[in-house]
């Protein structure tokens, strides 16, 4: 039953159950991006992943793999660790690069540990686009529910995210953010302390 209730209010994670598919959509500071997968088992899942850079006004097209590597199910708490992976291509028109496309890949791991109170996650990203765009990110959250809601309720999370670019323009962004977890939805409502807001809608099928 517990595990029931976790299933509930955790995380839209990058591997969803076997036949299942998941489409995530996101919005913040630095891009609009969205992910659509498929899981053939519960350990792997396979996608479309795109990516709009805003500042530097590139384009990321990929298939993207993620693959859990381990799960630690406790009595009254969940663990997971993914590696996450993609190929494709890249499409800049910012300054002198006038239509480039670039070949790109990008490799990382996600992490995240939660109870029916308390989370927290940690992911980054080693991304290479010739010479469009290259680097490193990583963002961390730590959350709370305010009530611990029954299975099938709706479920309520307030969390903060620090998000660290080294070399950006602001290498460091930190975002008070609202989740709610309904049934197969999941939005996330937030605004950084520059003042950027971030949108994330997630939902399984």
């Amino acid at each position: 039953l517990c595990m029931a209730g976790l299933a509930n209010v955790a995380e839209a994670r990058p591997v969803s159950y076997p036949g299942g598919w998941t489409v995530m959509e996101k919005t913040d500071a630095d891009l609009h991006s969205l992910h659509v997968h498929y899981s053939p088992t519960a350990f792997y899942s396979i996608g479309y992943k795109a990516e709009y850079w805003r500042d530097e006004d590139w384009q990321l097209h990929a298939v993207q793999v993620n693959q859990l590597l381990k799960r630690w199910n406790q009595k009254q708490s969940q663990a997971n660790l993914y590696l996450k992976g993609g190929a494709g291509v890249a499409y800049s028109d910012y300054q002198a690069f006038d239509g480039e496309t670039d070949p790109a890949a990008f490799i990382g791991i996600a992490s995240d540990w939660e109870t029916r109170r308390w989370f927290t996650s940690y992911e980054n990203r080693l991304t290479y686009a010739g010479d469009i765009a290259k680097g490193f990110r990583q963002k961390a959250r730590v959350g709370v529910a305010p009530y611990i809601g029954d299975y099938g309720d709706l479920h309520t999370w307030l969390m903060l995210q620090a998000e660290h670019a080294p070399g950006a323009e602001h290498s460091m962004t930190v975002t008070p953010l609202v989740r709610f977890f309904y049934d197969i939805q999941m939005v996330e409502l937030g605004i950084s302390h520059r003042g950027d807001v971030l949108f994330n809608f997630i939902t399984r099928f």
